[in-house]
């Protein structure tokens, strides 16, 4: 009797280790792998199958369960069953919910309206223009991490760079991270001091210190790591891929798009909801799609935009005609870029036929927050024949080109792009026009490529020069100040005349007897009016008279 109640207490124990064991194994599964509890989830699926495997195996080697036994052991054949059936009704969903059976679906999941160029893309002043990508935006955040001593030794520039708009410029940010684990130990009291902004227009790059520093990071490694924190908030959410922002105040935040589906179990992935994480105080909050904050510039990744035109694009008769015939199928040139417009960063790329042939049938603009997509019918080079053509520019340099952003340049949509050294710092910048894409301008600055281009635009006949119009008229009088600038090389000449509160310019080039000028001397000078001063037309003091016919 005793020797039973000893036997029962040991298989007991027995049990509950098995069960330890098993909670253990699971605990860990789920603390560094992370799956959702949601049932489109693939994640939870492998879950379960990992929680069966090991239940199964335990139980094979407590009864010792030989190769033989296998077949014949109803246990292990429901174990076997069980794991067969999920993964059947896995894959059968898979199935179900793909482009095959779907495509209709596939094909609407996104709006798409055709747009006008000159009316949806403003002109943008040369403070606005994004002249740097991710990797040259990295190289000047190491430069500026190496020349903070104090810092240096103990944290790194992280490679996230998210492209935002912070305060009506264009911005790529990004946190700090632990330089190792030892430096993460001594360090996570405190959290991490500070993040890099990088203005993309004028390539300043600062490193912003925190009153208090950010405590949730890719670089934590338990509880405070972000991926382990949002997923113990929010157990069943889908997250996508994370962006790391910084809102008008300069706070950092985590933002962390929640997929959902909608076809099938596994298909149809767009975004439903997005939390936002304090990267500071870890606080979360979920707000619907609709309902996210103007400030937030990424609910939707360019990954998950390009491929939602992909399946527009290449769907529109069925999906066996997207793999045979592909009648009337479109999709995206390889790569992209943002595009910044009404305080929304747009995901940028080209549309071409699946023929794969060597120009564009046009654009698509996609904006990150709200998905609101936009066709531009605007054939011409692809991204990659403008980069080629800006290369051979300056090949004896070696440049090379980054991906293009698309600009309007005077109602013309042009390839703006920038050339880098073997360094990867940028030396120069091209404008390619998409349409007429043997008209390639190279500056050492942005204005000097654009007035290149311009000459180019003319001299090619694409556009015209505009008729003056404006009126000649003429005043006398003493000079009462002169002064000499240079304007691109070019000495001008501004003076002022007694009872007349307007500036005169007067080019070097085109009167050279200015330079005889001097104050009290009496003048009478033909001009047309100017925005900043008057254009000089004709000169005439002391007999000389200097003339410049001007169209």
């Amino acid at each position: 009797m005793e020797q039973e109640i000893l036997g029962g207490i040991m298989k007991g124990k027995r049990k509950l280790l098995i069960a330890i064991v098993v909670i253990l194994a699971a605990g860990l599964y789920y603390y560094v792998a992370l799956p959702a509890f949601n049932i489109h989830s693939s994640d939870t699926w492998f879950f379960i199958i990992f929680l069966l495997v090991v239940v199964a195996v335990i139980y094979a080697v407590r009864k010792k369960i030989g190769k033989a036994e296998l077949r014949t052991s109803k246990t292990m054949k429901f174990f076997g069953f069980a794991i067969l059936g999920l993964g059947i009704i896995y894959l059968v969903g898979s199935l179900l919910s793909s482009p095959i059976v779907n495509a209709k679906k596939y094909q609407k999941l996104m709006k798409v309206e055709e747009g006008e160029f000159t009316e949806d893309i403003k002109e943008l002043s040369f403070d606005k223009i994004p002249l740097l990508d991710k990797d040259t935006a990295e190289i000047l955040g190491d430069r500026k991490m190496g020349s903070m001593v104090d810092m240096v030794s103990q944290f790194e520039a992280d490679d996230i760079y998210s492209q935002i708009n912070y305060q009506g410029n264009p911005v790529r940010v990004s946190p700090l991270k632990y330089a190792n684990l030892i430096k993460w130990f001594t360090n996570r009291s405190n959290g991490i001091p500070a993040y890099i902004r990088i203005n993309m227009a004028t390539q300043s790059t600062e490193l912003v210190k925190l009153d208090e520093g950010i405590k949730y990071t890719t670089s934590e490694h338990l509880n405070r790591n972000i991926y382990r924190h949002l997923r113990f908030a929010h157990p069943t959410y889908i997250y996508g891929e994370l962006s790391f922002e910084i809102d008008e105040k300069g706070i950092p935040y985590w933002i962390a798009p929640v997929k959902k589906y909608n076809i099938g179990l596994f298909g149809g992935e767009t975004v439903g909801k997005v939390v936002l994480c304090n990267a500071i105080t870890g606080e979360t909050k979920t707000y619907d799609i609709d309902d996210v904050p103007q400030w937030v510039d990424r609910a939707y990744s360019a990954d998950l935009l390009v491929q939602l035109f992909d399946y527009y694009g290449t769907l529109k008769h069925g999906f066996f005609n997207s793999i045979l015939s592909q009648k009337d199928c479109l999709k995206t040139t390889d790569g992209y870029n943002y595009l910044a417009q009404d305080d929304d960063v747009w995901m940028y790329t080209g549309v071409t036929s699946v023929n794969g042939d060597q120009s564009n049938v046009g654009f698509v603009l996609s904006n990150q927050r709200t998905m609101e997509t936009k066709y531009y019918k605007v054939e011409g080079a692809t991204e990659a024949s403008a980069m080629s053509s800006a290369e051979g520019q300056v090949q004896n340099l070696k440049y090379t080109a980054t991906f293009p952003l698309l600009l309007n340049i005077s109602d013309e949509p042009t390839y703006f792009i920038a050339l880098k050294d073997d360094s990867g710092l940028v030396k120069k910048y091209a404008m390619v026009n998409v349409q007429k894409y043997q008209i390639v301008a190279i500056g050492d600055s942005v204005s000097q490529c654009e007035e290149n281009y311009l000459e180019l635009l003319f001299s090619n006949g694409v556009k015209e020069v505009e008729k003056d119009t404006r009126e000649v008229k003429t005043i006398t009088g003493k000079i009462t100040k002169i002064a000499q600038g240079v304007i691109e090389g070019t000495s001008h000449y501004y003076l002022m005349l007694e009872n007349s509160e307007d500036i005169f310019d007067a080019s070097v080039v085109d009167f050279i007897d200015v330079v005889r000028c001097e104050p009290g001397q009496e003048v009478t000078i033909e001009y047309k009016e100017d925005k900043k001063a008057n254009l000089v037309m004709s000169l005439e003091f002391d007999g000389i008279v200097d003339k410049e016919e001007k169209e």
